[in-house]
C-alpha cells in the first residue's frame, strides 16, 4: 500500500487543496495526518488562506482514507466538527514489513522517543521542517508542513512506498529519501 504522510495544515484551505491534489496524483491508498488540522495556533501567523470550515469539507470528503493523530493545536471541539477520529495521541501502523509509530511531535519527539520496538520508524510533524535522522538507533522522519513551513523549507509531504520514505515539496522536488 502506498501511504502519504502530511502534517500541520493549520486551517489553510489552499494548502489543504494542494495536499488533496498530491494525494490523488500520487495514487496513495491512505493519508496519515500528523495533527494540527484546523487551528493555526498562537505561535503561528494566520495563514493567508485560513478557512477552517473549508478544510473541514475537504478532509470530510477524504475521511475513508484518513488516519490521524492529535496535534498540540487540535481540541475536542475540532473532533465535534470532523467525521473521522483525530484525538489519538499516537498511531501504530505495520506496512510492507515496516513498523511505523506516528505522533505529532510535541510530546513524543526525536529528542524524547517513547519505548519503541527494534527497527520501528518514528514519524512526527510539529516542527514544520522536513527531517530524516537516526536518533538512538531509531529512524526519525518529519514530512515538514503542508501550510506553514519553517527554516527555509518548502511546503511538503512524504510518501511511503516499497519500503522507501520520500519527502517531497508540492512542486515534486525530492527533499530526501530513506530506504528501509
Amino acid at each position: 500500500m502506498k501511504l502519504m504522510i502530511a502534517s500541520d495544515i493549520h486551517g489553510d484551505k489552499d494548502s489543504c487543496l494542494m495536499m488533496q491534489a498530491a494525494f490523488e496524483s500520487e495514487g496513495a491508498g491512505k493519508l496519515l495526518l500528523l495533527g494540527d488540522l484546523l487551528y493555526h495556533g498562537p505561535r503561528n501567523d494566520l495563514p493567508s488562506t485560513y478557512a477552517p470550515k473549508e478544510v473541514i469539507k475537504i478532509l470530510s470528503e477524504m475521511k475513508e482514507h484518513l488516519i490521524c493523530v492529535r496535534g498540540n493545536c487540535d481540541t475536542e471541539v475540532d473532533q465535534m466538527v470532523l467525521p473521522f477520529p483525530m484525538l489519538s495521541d499516537t498511531a501504530f501502523l505495520h506496512i510492507d514489513g515496516v513498523d511505523i509509530f506516528a505522533s505529532h511531535g510535541h510530546n513524543a519527539s526525536p529528542d524524547a522517543l517513547p519505548p519503541l520496538p527494534h527497527g520501528c520508524v518514528f514519524v512526527s510533524g510539529h516542527t514544520h521542517i522536513p527531517v530524516c535522522k537516526i536518533q538512538g538507533g531509531t529512524v526519525c522522519l518529519n514530512p515538514g508542513s503542508v501550510s506553514l513551513p519553517k527554516g527555509g523549507s518548502p511546503k511538503s509531504y512524504m510518501i511511503f512506498e516499497n519500503r522507501t520514505f520520500t519527502a517531497k515539496a508540492f512542486d515534486g522536488t525530492v527533499i530526501f529519501e530513506h530506504e528501509m
